[in-house]
């Protein structure tokens, strides 16, 4: 067994880590900002909306104060809970990944800054749902966004086991980030949208090219 193996509570990213969500949630975002006038040209302008929270991300890129940020949030659900959480497609390789991991005995947990709500339902249009024992997101009034938040209250559930047997999966900085707060490992994939040097720079303790590294490194 190598030294990853200790690793027997895993908690998950969903956008970018299990899924490819880069239509649904691009072509929802720019629904939301036609609302105020703003047209986009080329979706892929929207990429760094994949990951971070949403109300965060419309007053970081666009300037919008935050009444504005959360009535766009609204907006962008128009359009993403109707459609574009189907608009999405699962990683080559993450099903047999998540059954080695199950088999294996670990206890698998979906971490993400998505509505818990809408999570579960892309779970479960994928056929992802038996695999997670729990799916911890945020809530529909936009609390509980922070990924530390989240992770914290993963922790809280799982007092009794040892930080070093937990590990964070995620593509962004915002899930190494919350990772490391709790002093646990954050393993960076960069096959979702987060860069090399984003992950390393926000302290990951393993970095992921494919889903078969990461195989590599959790089983």
């Amino acid at each position: 067994m190598g030294e990853a193996s200790r690793y027997q509570l895993i908690l998950f990213d969903l956008d970018g880590t299990l899924t490819d969500p880069k239509p649904g949630i691009t072509r929802a975002v720019a629904h939301a900002l036609a609302h105020y006038g703003i047209a986009v040209a080329d979706l892929d302008a929207l990429i760094s909306f994949i990951g971070p929270p949403l109300h965060h991300s419309f007053a970081r890129y666009y300037g919008f104060d935050d009444r504005q940020a959360r009535e766009a949030v609204t907006y962008y659900r128009e359009y993403f809970a109707e459609i574009g959480l189907y608009e999405n497609t699962v990683y080559s390789g993450i099903p047999e990944l998540l059954d080695r991991l199950q088999t294996a005995g670990r206890r698998l947990i979906v971490a993400t800054s998505k509505p818990t709500v809408y999570a579960r339902r892309i779970l479960e249009h994928f056929q992802l749902a038996a695999y997670f024992t729990q799916v911890v997101g945020s809530e529909l009034d936009l609390s509980r966004t922070d990924k530390a938040q989240i992770i914290g209250d993963v922790l809280n559930e799982y007092s009794d086991m040892a930080r070093e047997a937990v590990v964070m999966v995620g593509d962004r900085e915002h899930d190494i980030i919350g990772a490391r707060a709790h002093d646990l490992d954050a393993i960076g994939v960069t096959y979702g949208y987060g860069s090399l040097a984003e992950l390393r720079a926000a302290g990951a303790t393993a970095i992921a090219e494919s889903v078969a590294k990461l195989g590599g490194l959790l089983v």
